[in-house]
């Protein structure tokens, strides 16, 4: 080198910075192969000159006058496949020096099998002199080891290791038992945590860390760049002190643990396995959870007690006890058995006293490592801040083999999808497929999508079914009568005298007994048009009870609904089904459908959504109709939910693998079966209600309620975090007070603790139980022109009474007070539907004086008014209108009006904010006999508890003005705006002589 082994010591005498530059120097000749041997032998003679002061006060005089050190750390019974009894390393005053926290962690690597590392990619973070990655390599030989540190003189100095141990003392390579050497097998870079390994795409198999878990009592000095040239003093605190990393754990101090376990979920090949140092401090829950909520099942395979490193400064846990009722666990000396916390610890340690804390080494590997990676590559793009509300901690495996593979498909869908697709009103096409190939597969039924529809639940499906046909009597089995229309359970029409007119309008719906026998024989006796049942227990194992009840609906004449929920399993290994096994070799007579609704999920008891199997396809489209008319869609989100459970039993199945049996078709040697009744017939048929399906997803349905603008970004985080969450609590879910706010500053409507507030899937659903108190009263809806042709169809569809209102398009179809007066006058029991504040089809807006002037008018003729807000809330030529105030003048029309003149109000988020990704309506209703009325009709699809949160979530980030939601919003306007224009321009360039109106 030319240099002396004493002109070498002087140079490192003059400060800590001379000695690393003296070393750097050192490394540089290491890593010349022409100079290697020369610089590994001036290695010997400087550890042959330090060996000469073998006393650990000499040692350290040593180290404070030449600013380095070199030991030789006896690994003893850990002996590596050469029988290598120690390492030597060197350390400097600016890195980590290897003390009982790192011992402690070897011997927890040591408890695993000697399998743990062989021919395995491993990286270690925090490799400080890099000791440990050297031990792993000499003692498991795995095909390579990152080791990996923030600090730049820690790596300079580990390769300065790295060599002193691949080389022997003559500056020979030493090779194990594969004939290679160490350097051949580890690697040292400066690397943040797992940056350099993602940076460079490199897939571990290994992961191992020991780094900091205490929180730099002076955040500033985590603030400042890390460079070779930075302090010894601050490059050694990264060795003790973490900074804040923007997680829940942070106020443990285990953030950068937190961190480096995302980064590892990222790099780490499935079955790859974490190996961390934990120090008990924060207490062994939280240690736990820190893995356990990320996905983690975990093994403590080392756990004793070590010294509190002296020069560790531990105020910051204090500060963090008088700020939360956390309380930090300390023992005093090792002895110690009873924790004391952070506070009596300081103060302990202060006054000269030993103070000691558990250190435990966590063994972690990822239970379903897919679909976990899947998660976190979506909360990294741009949804970090919900990751402290993720939470795939399960007790019970079956929970997390659903709950983890949906918020899985969530995360790619919520990724992938900047637009919710139009979902057809049968239902979302993959779920129905997932659904008939779950049949096939399963109960080898050749069934396809177009045999299935999809509905909110049982009881919608039920009822939907009983509106489609309207028979004069159904028969019901009790225990699906519950969510039917009381009138339907009350009704005598069956007993019908002659004195009223009959007519189909009067639904009766009589209650049977469950068991066949009796069922039976009440469908002899009263010949009904329609039979809802399930079957016992003990009937429904093969299929004679099924085959008697299609052969005396047949004879009769009646349709059959056959509910096989309480016996589908949503299973591998399916319970037997006598009426599956029926459907496997017969084809399902034309009268007959089978109705499943799906309950039995392991994580949410009240997540439903139900399908109905028909080979009829009249009756299929018929059905689907209903469902457009009747409900809107099915919630997505129940789809995805269930169509994630259906495809984790499909996934793994080879298609086609059984060839399915020829089917028998059954005779139709029945009596006339009723048909869809008068008023369906007339609604279905409507050219507006035949959307098809298409598969050019760039189509924009312009016939459906549902805007297909980008999903803003908070949307997406709120969905998510609904799902991902554990054990919400009411508070959370309660949207109530978010709902009166929105209601009061949007539209100044009255909602005072009188008000009754209601909640559903979508407003259209509310809105038809509205229609139905109106028949109820027997009043007359009275639609102004230009009206939702959806919402027109589905008042004929349940029989309404209804007038419309010829507003004027040169007025752009607003409602005035003569064109009113005029309808009123010659209308008994009114109820008035406004579409407001935005109106249908214009766009335009009614002013706070045109709507109190409309209501006014309402009151002097005891009208009843449904205010429908649903389709306002995007308008962008808004700057002149000024908004609604209603609560002093419904003040003032109520005391002075009609007593049955009353307003309900009527909206929903979904157009606004949602974008079809969720559905959620809502009605308020000032009228406590209107009250009534309505929970008579009970059946309502209610939003599930993920979505009041994510709704509760949405209306707190837009009464805060939070600026991502607001700025996508605005960027809806916008768009809506421009393409508003460019219709226009279309119109008006294909014809000439049109005049659109200048609105939203």
């Amino acid at each position: 080198m030319g240099l002396t082994v004493e002109d070498f010591l002087n140079e490192c005498q003059q400060s800590g910075d001379a000695a690393y530059a003296a070393f750097r120097s050192l490394l540089d000749r290491l890593e010349n192969p022409t100079t290697r041997v020369d610089a590994r032998i001036f290695l010997s003679l400087l550890q042959n000159r330090f060996a000469s002061s073998p006393s650990k006060l000499a040692a350290d005089q040593f180290f404070h006058s030449f600013h380095f050190r070199i030991d030789d750390i006896l690994l003893d019974q850990y002996q590596g496949y050469q029988g290598r009894k120690k390492l030597t390393t060197m350390v400097i005053p600016s890195i980590f020096v290897p003390e009982d926290w790192s011992f402690t962690f070897y011997e927890g690597l040591n408890r695993h099998p000697d399998s743990i590392f062989k021919d395995k990619t491993v990286a270690e973070l925090g490799c400080g002199n890099g000791w440990i990655s050297i031990a792993i390599a000499d003692k498991w030989l795995p095909s390579k080891v990152y080791g990996l540190d923030i600090n730049p003189r820690a790596v300079k100095i580990s390769w300065i290791n790295l060599y002193l141990n691949a080389l022997d003392e003559k500056g020979q390579p030493i090779y194990d038992a594969e004939n290679k050497t160490l350097l051949d097998r580890v690697e040292f870079h400066e690397s943040d945590l797992l940056s350099y390994c993602r940076d460079h795409g490199i897939q571990l198999e290994r992961i191992v860390g020991c780094i900091p878990q205490i929180l730099n009592p002076n955040p500033d000095a985590m603030s400042k760049m890390i460079t070779e040239n930075a302090s010894e003093e601050f490059l050694h605190s990264l060795s003790n002190y973490c900074a804040l990393q923007g997680f829940v754990e942070d106020q443990f101090g285990l953030g950068l643990i937190a961190r480096a376990v995302e980064e590892g979920i990222a790099v780490i090949k499935p079955l790859g396995i974490m190996i961390f140092n934990m120090g008990g401090r924060p207490g062994q829950a939280v240690c736990k959870r820190l893995f356990e909520r990320r996905g983690f099942r975990i093994s403590k395979i080392w756990q004793t007690k070590v010294i509190q490193a002296s020069d560790t400064d531990i105020s910051a846990l204090v500060e963090i006890e008088k700020n939360s009722p956390h309380r930090f666990e300390f023992f005093m000396g090792l002895s110690g058995d009873q924790p004391i916390c952070a506070r009596t610890a300081w103060a302990y340690g202060k006054a000269g006293g030993s103070i000691s804390h558990a250190l435990s080494v966590y063994s972690c590997q990822l239970r379903q490592p897919n679909q976990v990676k899947t998660i976190f590559e979506f909360l990294k793009n741009g949804f970090h801040e919900i990751s402290s509300s993720l939470d795939l901690s399960f007790e019970d495996d079956s929970v997390a083999d659903e709950k983890i593979p949906m918020l899985a498909y969530l995360a790619t869908v919520l990724k992938e999808s900047s637009v919710f697709p139009y979902e057809p009103p049968a239902g979302n096409k993959r779920f129905r497929d997932l659904i008939a190939g779950f049949m096939k597969t399963y109960h080898h039924i050749p069934l396809n999508a177009d045999n299935v529809v999809v509905f909110p639940s049982r009881a919608v499906a039920i009822e939907n079914s009983l509106r489609l046909f309207s028979p004069r009597l159904a028969i019901v089995d009790e225990h699906l009568t519950r969510h039917l229309p009381r009138q339907w359970l009350t009704s005598l029409a069956i007993e019908h005298t002659g004195s009223d007119n009959l007519s189909e309008d009067i639904l009766t719906v009589i209650e049977a007994p469950r068991q066949s026998d009796l069922m039976i024989e009440l469908i002899k006796k009263l010949k009904p048009q329609v039979v809802v049942t399930g079957m016992a227990q003990f009937e429904a194992v093969t299929s004679a009870a099924f085959e008697h009840l299609l052969g005396i609906t047949r004879e009769i004449g009646s349709r059959l609904f056959l509910d096989i929920s309480d016996h589908f399993e949503l299973s591998s290994l399916p319970g037997s089904s006598g009426v599956l096994k029926y459907l496997a070799g017969t084809q399902l007579p034309s009268h007959a459908a089978i109705i499943c609704g799906l309950v039995k999920n392991q994580v949410y008891s009240d997540l439903e959504v139900a399908f109905i199997i028909s080979e009829e396809e009249a009756i299929f489209k018929a059905l689907s109709k209903t469902v457009e008319l009747l409900q809107g869609i099915t919630a997505p989100i129940s789809q995805y939910y269930y169509g994630c459970l259906f495809h984790e039993l499909l996934a793994f199945q080879l298609a086609d693998r059984h060839a399915l049996t020829k089917r028998e078709s059954q005779k139709d040697n029945s009596m006339e079966m009723i048909g869809f009744a008068s008023s369906a017939i007339s609604v279905l048929n409507s050219s507006e209600l035949s959307i098809n399906e298409a598969k050019n997803t760039s189509l924009i349905y312009m016939d459906v309620d549902q805007s297909f603008l980008p999903l803003p970004s908070p949307v997406k985080a709120a969905i998510f975090e609904s799902f991902a969450r554990q054990n919400l609590a009411e508070s959370e879910i309660d949207v109530n007070s978010s709902i009166r706010q929105y209601i009061k500053s949007n539209y100044g409507f009255p909602t005072d603790s009188g008000t009754e507030l209601i909640y559903a899937d979508s407003s259209l659903a509310l809105f038809n139980k509205v229609v139905l108190c109106c028949i109820q009263e027997g009043g007359t809806l009275c639609f102004p022109a230009g009206s939702n042709g959806t919402y027109v169809s589905a008042a004929k569809f349940l029989k309404a009474s209804i007038v419309n209102v010829p507003t004027k398009s040169g007025e752009g179809f607003k409602l005035t007070e003569k064109i009113l007066s005029d309808v009123l006058e010659t209308v008994n029991k009114p109820w008035i539907y406004i579409s407001g504040p935005t109106i249908n089809p214009t766009g335009l807006l009614y002013s706070n004086t045109e709507i109190e002037c409309i209501l006014s008018t309402c009151a002097k003729f005891g009208a009843r008014v449904v205010i429908d807000t649903s389709f306002s809330g995007l308008e962008f030529d808004s700057e002149s209108w000024g908004g609604w105030d209603l609560e002093g003048s419904l003040s003032k029309l109520n005391s002075s009006g009609s007593p049955s003149f009353g307003v309900s109000l009527l909206g929903g988020l979904s157009l606004k904010m949602l974008s079809g990704a969720l559905k959620f309506g809502f009605l308020v209703l000032n009228q406590s006999h209107l009250v009534d009325t309505f929970y008579s009709f009970p059946g309502l699809c209610k939003p599930h508890s993920t979505v009041k949160y994510a709704i509760k979530k949405l209306l707190g980030l837009r009464e805060r003005k939070s600026g991502d939601l607001l700025d996508a919003l605005a960027e809806r306007i916008r768009t809506l705006s421009h393409r508003s224009k460019r219709l226009k321009e279309v119109i008006t360039f294909s014809v000439p002589n049109a005049k659109p109106e200048n609105h939203a």
